[in-house]
């Protein structure tokens, strides 16, 4: 069986095409890349015409580097970035820019519904409650899609007139694809508006009149390996496929990164790190912690759940220091070696000559931190003030020692969310590290020897959330028998055992980051919280 899984990130979409028989294999692969448009109001759009351009693009380029034809694809499935906002008239046609994940703009919406009367961590007690109660989790962010939706209301009332449908990144695609509109369980909980309880599940019609949605704009919900719909005569022809190949409904990064990693029994943590980053780990009943900002969201399989953290900002970081510490150093060094015809070692990227780099000096960074906040963060406090900075810089620090301190403070943040989940969960004492920080054997290290826990890589750590959605068209059209034959198709690659010494370095200076944030959160506020009004 042949699949193609469609991959939609932040900033580019990663197609794939795989052959599902004993074993999973990755026949041939394309990147597309789209705009992510930041604007200075706290918005973060995107263009829905600029992610199909890159499906089609990249679908017609994968048949030219394999012998695999259009006819041979039995399904299709995605995975991809979630809480987008995605409005659609009866025609599926986004009536305005889709709102990211990273839109913080609905500020005033937020604190007009949560803000008043008795509160429990900034939210309304009465609102939260009822929230917890129905979905075991509540709109406390910003970022959440229900502020986004209601900001529309606002302030584009005749946009939001014309509104059909609600729908998410992928569910947009999949509406592209069949002209149906549906969206995933996973994405349906991310909404904060549907209800739970094992005697409901459905959409509760108490939460839309309580944030005043209406309940039309939301669309049916299906299970992440039902099929959606089959791929329309017009899609067909852009992607450059066969009509009528049955497109399965996938799921959210965050549900299907852990699937792809391997991690699908109660009790798995696996670790992510791409441009944002996360921990989560396999539950099989719904926790939240509300001043954490956890939540068990819903998995893939019935009647498991991931426990889910998030950082907004993890491997974006390692690429803001790249652009703006060390191209330059890299200039100089292309120049210097004359790398076109050195004999020496070659490095795939930039990437690896920074990890080669800061591999030469010991953990600590010189006594450097870096907060990786680059956009505001979410657990295990919500602060969208929140910004990235380097502290403790002496005369002799230099750039190693900057660029180090960016990967350790995103490993630090890592354990901090790891630790809080530990409050209310178990985790495993070997973690599954996925994510394009994982390709780095320098990464895994430091990552291994701040949490003291054994890190796990897998074969293809990079498109682990294209492997889950292979799953899971596998497992819709019944060519794997269920969700536990997954484990299977996700062997180990290589394994880091935590060096104790260097933990104990890095325990001490974990406190110090820790207190980093309540030390500087009021500057933050001055800074950051003006701008944004301004």
């Amino acid at each position: 069986m042949y699949v193609i899984a469609y991959d939609f990130g932040t900033t580019g979409v990663k197609t794939c095409l795989f052959s599902i028989g004993e074993s999973l294999k990755m026949v041939a692969s394309e990147y597309g890349v789209y705009g992510l448009y930041i604007l200075e109001n706290g918005g973060a759009e995107q263009d829905t015409e600029e992610w199909w351009g890159a499906m089609c693009t990249t679908t017609r380029r994968l048949f030219e580097k394999t012998d695999v034809r259009p006819e041979q694809i039995g399904g299709i499935s995605f995975c991809s970035q979630m809480q987008g906002l995605v409005l659609v008239d009866d025609r599926g046609k986004a009536l305005r820019r889709p709102m990211s994940y990273m839109d913080q703009r609905a500020v005033s919406e937020m604190k007009a519904y949560l803000s008043h009367g008795l509160a429990i961590s900034g939210a309304n007690m009465r609102k939260l409650i009822k929230s917890l109660i129905i979905t075991h989790a509540a709109p406390t962010s910003v970022k959440d899609p229900i502020w986004k939706y209601k900001w529309v209301q606002n302030n584009e009332p005749e946009v939001f007139s014309r509104i059909h449908k609600w729908l998410d990144v992928k569910e947009y695609l999949i509406c592209r694809c069949t002209e149906q509109f549906v969206m995933t369980k996973d994405s349906a909980f991310a909404t904060f508006l549907y209800d739970t309880r094992s005697v409901k599940w459905g959409w509760s019609k108490t939460l839309c009149e309580l944030y005043g949605v209406d309940p039309k704009h939301l669309p049916k919900v299906i299970d992440s390996s039902e099929q959606a719909g089959v791929l329309t005569d017009n899609a067909a022809h852009e992607l450059g496929l066969k009509p009528g190949i049955p497109v399965y409904g996938g799921g959210g990064d965050a549900t299907l990164i852990g699937v792809g990693a391997g991690c699908i029994n109660v009790g798995d943590t696996h670790i992510y790190c791409g441009t944002s980053g996360w921990v989560g780990t396999v539950i099989d009943r719904q926790v939240v912690d509300i001043f954490a900002k956890i939540a068990g969201i819903i998995g893939v399989e019935a009647n498991k759940y991931i426990y889910f953290a998030e950082m907004e900002t993890a491997g974006k970081c390692f690429e803001w220091v790249k652009d703006h510490l060390v191209l330059d150093e890299i200039g100089i060094y292309l120049k210097k070696t004359q790398i076109t015809e050195s004999k020496e070692k070659l490095y795939e990227s930039l990437y690896d000559y920074m990890s080669e780099t800061i591999s030469k000096i010991g953990p600590g960074a010189g006594g450097v931190f870096f907060t990786p906040w680059l956009h505001g963060n979410r657990c295990p406090f919500e602060d969208p003030n929140a910004a990235g900075m380097f502290f403790n810089i002496k005369l002799e620090t230099g750039k190693t020692e900057l660029i180090r301190a960016v990967l350790e403070g995103i490993c630090y943040h890592l354990r901090w969310m790891l630790e809080a989940q530990e409050k209310k969960v178990k985790t495993s004492s070997t973690i599954r590290f996925v994510g394009g920080g994982a390709l780095s054997t320098v990464t895994c290290q430091i990552l291994s020897d701040i949490t003291g826990r054994v890190i796990e890589t897998v074969e293809a750590s990079k498109d682990v959330g294209a492997v889950g959605a292979a799953m899971l068209a596998a497992v819709g059209s019944g060519k794997l028998l269920g969700m536990s034959a997954i484990k299977d198709f996700i062997p180990v690659k290589n394994r880091y055992e935590p060096d104790m010494e260097k933990k104990r370095i890095y325990d001490k200076n974990y406190q110090v980051y820790k207190r980093l944030y309540q030390t500087n959160k009021k500057s933050f506020a001055m800074m950051n919280a003006y701008n944004r009004e301004a």
